[in-house]
């Protein structure tokens, strides 16, 4: 059994179609990637999964059970965790204050502690800044803070929404090892990235997005090697 199952998914903003019978699943301890141009469709794929949209047919399936109606504070409980497109820190709270906010769903203060000590070692820039606003961070900074509030929250499956995003090469390095990392800790990773060479590169499989529909999905590496994602998505 998948650990997420979406299927046929139909997402609408007002008239206009955004998700057109859309149908996947993410195995436990897997790396996904949703790769696309710009507005295929990722990020509303990302909110439907989390409660944030619902869907106007179809169903998604967490560990055996329909999330589709659970609201979205209910599925972080569930043990999802999303890190948004754009970071959406906490600005005027410091960067402790911001990955507590992450674990607000857990009642055990020791291991809450401990998850912190396993952040706080994965970022350790996050140690070092950790009384300092979080607006005042740079963006590397911020994506990093995002990361780790969602790793706060001890999560089964994380979902990544262009954790790339208005990032220098060398810090994007950075994120997508810190991505491996978590991976082979033990969660489960659905990525969406406008970086797709990136992306292919630490997924186990990936599904491609065009105007609301999947027009190719496979083993990632076969689609690094696949002439037409060559040409579409990675600039080759």
């Amino acid at each position: 059994m998948a650990m997420l199952e979406i299927k046929d998914i139909e997402v609408y903003y007002g008239m206009i179609q955004a998700i057109k019978g859309i149908s996947f699943e993410v195995n436990e301890g897997e790396v996904i990637a949703l790769i696309g141009a710009n507005g295929a469709g990722k990020t509303t794929i990302l909110h439907t999964v989390t409660g944030l949209l619902s869907p106007k047919r179809g169903t998604v399936w967490f560990e055996g059970k329909d999330i589709t109606k659970v609201p979205a504070h209910k599925i972080v409980s569930l043990g999802m965790a999303h890190v948004p497109e754009g970071r959406r820190v906490f600005a005027e709270l410091s960067v402790y204050e911001n990955l507590k906010m992450g674990a607000y769903t857990r009642k055990d203060k020791a291991e809450v502690d401990e998850t912190l000590a396993m952040v706080y070692k994965r970022f350790p820039r996050l140690e070092e800044r950790k009384n300092q606003l979080a607006g005042t961070l740079s963006g590397g900074e911020q994506q990093m803070l995002a990361m780790g509030r969602a790793l706060m929250s001890h999560p089964k499956i994380i979902l990544m929404d262009e954790p790339s995003m208005g990032l220098s090469p060398i810090l994007v390095n950075q994120i997508f090892d810190i991505i491996e990392e978590v991976s082979k800790s033990g969660t489960t990773v659905l990525l969406v990235e406008q970086n797709a060479k990136k992306a292919l590169s630490i997924a186990d499989r990936a599904y491609v997005l065009e105007t609301g529909k999947i027009v190719l999905d496979g083993d990632a590496k076969a689609l690094m090697d696949d002439d037409s994602i060559k040409k579409a998505y990675l600039g080759e």
